[in-house]
């Protein structure tokens, strides 16, 4: 069962039980919604539809109109901005997959450096300190909210420090941080600590970041 099907299940089963959803709750299901949409089925979408549409050579806007249960009715417009007139439109986009130059096999011996942790301190004492300093880094950028830190335009390897597409050389160092984004944490602690105060800086957050 697909994660959207579980959704909707778990949303007729709190119906079933009279229970009615808040406003707030009707937000996050709308957000999770289109957060699954944007991972899960936008990029099949778009592989489907790009290969037909490299034959075309003038700029155009299609656009899908869905109603569950009824055909899938498509409109083109060669209005860029057609997306003004319609006050809750989003633009949903996945980052595009950056290119990676292939190097020959290192040897493993020769770049192993001994294990850092990083323990960063707020303003207001707090402390945050996990076993890796990715998890800490994480965890700070889940704190302070990654569209924060996306707005930053930061990169990390070519790819978006916080991003909404997994890249296929790196996306076991790409860590999830909620709200369908994803931290790249393929760099050395030290550099992590220079993310991390460097976000710190430039979102006027006032912290303490040590490498233990």
């Amino acid at each position: 069962m697909s994660r959207l099907s579980d959704l909707y299940k778990a949303m007729e089963t709190l119906r079933k039980e009279g229970l009615s959803l808040n406003e707030d709750l009707e937000i996050q299901v709308s957000e999770l919604e289109e957060n699954i949409i944007k991972k899960e089925i936008l990029p099949i979408v778009t592989e489907t539809i790009a290969p037909a549409l490299k034959q075309v050579q003038r700029e155009l806007v299609l656009v899908v109109d869905y109603v569950p249960g009824a055909p899938i009715s498509v409109h083109l417009s060669r209005k860029r901005n057609f997306a003004a007139g319609i006050t809750d439109a989003k633009e949903i986009l996945p980052d595009p997959q950056v290119e990676h130059k292939e190097f020959g096999q290192r040897n493993p011996a020769s770049n192993k450096v001994p294990t850092t942790r990083l323990r960063i301190t707020l303003a207001d004492g707090r402390v945050i300190q996990e076993s890796q300093a990715a998890e800490t880094f994480r965890q700070f950028v889940m704190m302070i909210g990654p569209e924060r830190v996306r707005s930053l335009g930061m990169t990390q390897c070519k790819v978006p420090l916080i991003s909404n597409t997994l890249d296929k050389k790196y996306k076991r160092a790409q860590k999830p941080v909620g709200n369908g984004w994803y931290l790249m944490t393929n760099s050395s602690t030290q550099t992590k600590k220079r993310d991390i105060e460097n976000i710190a800086r430039k979102l006027n957050i006032k912290v303490k970041v040590d490498i233990v």
